[in-house]
């Protein structure tokens, strides 16, 4: 038998759909992630550190408003891919409902965030109340903006979420640039979220365009009601796990070490961020399979394998030159993290594996993991508890709890694949019409 050659297995390589898919996403979220350092080494480099401050503030509160967006798409994503592959033609009474019920909780939080706004501003050292107005409102538009994106996912349309992903941060820095050009400062910094949100949720909604026509079913909603309590703790769960120990090292280290630890796990989280685009293909994928009585064991395989090449591609770069990693992102004053970059690029890769695997319990609806992950929190949580003399002794207490914790989880997957069946992904019925 012939053996392929090099382009020839890439070629065979390119023919599977899983792998075509997460490049697409891949890049994507690239291009996003490229996009956001640029935004804020624009704003710093024009604002200058004390004005940056207050911007860098605003997107922290930003960052923990995106929570609820990130729950609703993996919902929307879920309950979207079970009505695509039983050919229901609800997504448009999806869309429609999910946007106007999602609107109350948007239209409060705008509400008091303006009767807010003033204290807010005087307690940050604000000059006005417009920048907290211009967050509020992107906060409630990051919301809708899940809508489309969770849907996207959910059809499998991996192209236009991409480019929806990607485009919201290219806008965002390009109007950026023009409104600090402009003096705006941080008014302008935060307006430059706004009009990019605004720009991707109508591409969403134009992606989405073949849905608004012909007859659609009507959905009902509450059947999502006991998976959204399952993603909120997937997605909270993982989102402790690596944010957690900087709080903790913060906390125990003395501020020079605690400020090492914080970079270092910066770098973790470029891992971790780089392969995110696997677990967002994983997931209609899985519910998919399941939906149509066909083993998503293949699928999770493959996607652990991608997930696992791409992690050893930085992790290399992590080996051979961390003093350039630390160089380029925090310069020489954290010469001290340059021998703990590839330990946290362990960390960022168990991180990615756990995470892949919470995605695909969370895509089965598999309650059994939340325990395990909660487990995995405390465990993490203790460990630096209890062993944090050095910089060195929190990366070894993270490594071990989430290596431990996937172990945990694979030996949870290893028991539940044989038992997956169509039913798993169905959600009970309501009992009122």
């Amino acid at each position: 038998m012939q053996r392929l050659g090099l382009s020839q297995r890439l070629a065979q390589l390119l023919r599977n759909r899983l792998v075509r898919q997460n490049l697409v996403l891949f890049f994507g979220g690239l291009v996003a992630g490229i996009g956001g350092f640029v935004y804020h080494a624009i704003a710093g480099r024009v604002l200058g550190p004390a004005t940056y401050g207050q911007v860098a503030f605003l997107i922290a509160v930003y960052s923990v408003g995106t929570g609820p967006a990130l729950i609703l798409i993996a919902v929307l994503a879920r309950y979207t891919a079970m009505l695509n592959a039983r050919g229901d033609p609800g997504v448009r009474s999806l869309l429609a409902r999910t946007v106007r019920l999602i609107a109350i909780p948007c239209l409060l939080f705008i509400l008091l965030t303006t009767l807010f706004a003033r204290p807010i501003a005087a307690f940050e050292h604000l000059g006005s109340t417009i920048p907290i107005l211009i967050l509020g409102f992107s906060i409630a538009l990051i919301w809708q903006v899940a809508i489309p994106r969770g849907i996207l996912q959910g059809l499998q349309r991996f192209t236009a979420l991409s480019l929806n992903l990607s485009l919201e941060l290219i806008i965002r820095t390009v109007v950026v640039v023009l409104l600090l050009k402009a003096g705006y400062a941080v008014s302008g910094a935060m307006a430059a979220v706004f009009v990019g949100l605004a720009f991707v949720f109508c591409l969403g909604l134009y992606s989405l365009r073949d849905h608004f026509r012909g007859t659609a079913t009507r959905v009902r909603l509450r059947v999502m009601a006991g998976f959204s309590l399952t993603a909120a703790a997937g997605i909270i769960g993982v989102q402790i796990l690596y944010n957690q120990d900087v709080i903790l090292a913060e906390h125990y280290l003395n501020s020079h070490d605690g400020g090492i630890y914080g970079g270092l796990n910066k770098i973790g989280t470029i891992l971790f961020f780089l392969t995110l685009s696997v677990s967002q293909v994983l997931f209609p994928r899985v519910v998919e399979a399941v939906a149509k009585d066909e083993h998503p064991g293949r699928i999770l395989l493959w996607s652990a394998g991608i997930l696992t090449a791409l992690g050893a591609g930085a992790l290399l770069v992590f080996a051979v030159v961390p003093w350039l990693v630390v160089g380029v992102l925090f310069g020489p004053s954290f010469r001290d993290a340059i021998p703990l970059v590839f330990p946290v690029g362990v960390i960022g890769l168990a991180l990615s594996l756990d995470n892949l695997l919470v995605q695909f319990f969370m895509a089965v609806h598999d309650r059994v993991f939340v325990p395990i992950l909660a487990f995995g929190v405390v465990v993490e949580g203790t460990l630096i508890f209890l062993f944090h003399a050095r910089v060195g002794q929190v990366v070894m207490d993270v490594l071990v709890a989430l290596v431990g914790l996937l172990l945990l989880l694979s030996i949870r997957c290893y028991v539940l694949l044989p038992k997956l069946r169509p039913e798993s992904v169905i959600e009970p019925e309501p009992a009122l019409p």
